[in-house]
């Protein structure tokens, strides 16, 4: 059986009947037609847009934190009087 892509109480493709198969999940959407329509094409695109943009968040997080307490902790290990660069805290010496 082909699967259409429903909007709302509607087919994307225009198509009427009590025995039709819908779904929401773009993932299982066989109907050429539907996946033809600009509702469809939105849709995915959003989709693909909105998993990127969490995997880009995801990445900047960890990768922003991580290299300021590595730095940090390796200019407290340097015996001496080593100065902090800007902006790395209040003290003005470690």
């Amino acid at each position: 059986m082909i699967t259409h892509y429903k909007v709302g109480k509607h087919l994307a493709c225009g198509r009427h009947g009590s025995n039709l198969i819908a779904s929401t999940e773009l993932a299982r959407v066989k109907c050429r037609n539907c996946k033809n329509t600009d509702v469809f094409k939105e849709a995915r695109r959003d989709a693909r847009n909105a998993a990127r943009r969490a995997a880009r968040q995801a990445k900047a997080a960890h990768s922003a934190s991580d290299w300021r307490s590595v730095w940090v902790e390796r200019l407290r290990q340097i015996p001496g009087r080593q100065r902090l660069p800007r902006g790395f805290g209040n003290q003005p010496y470690v």
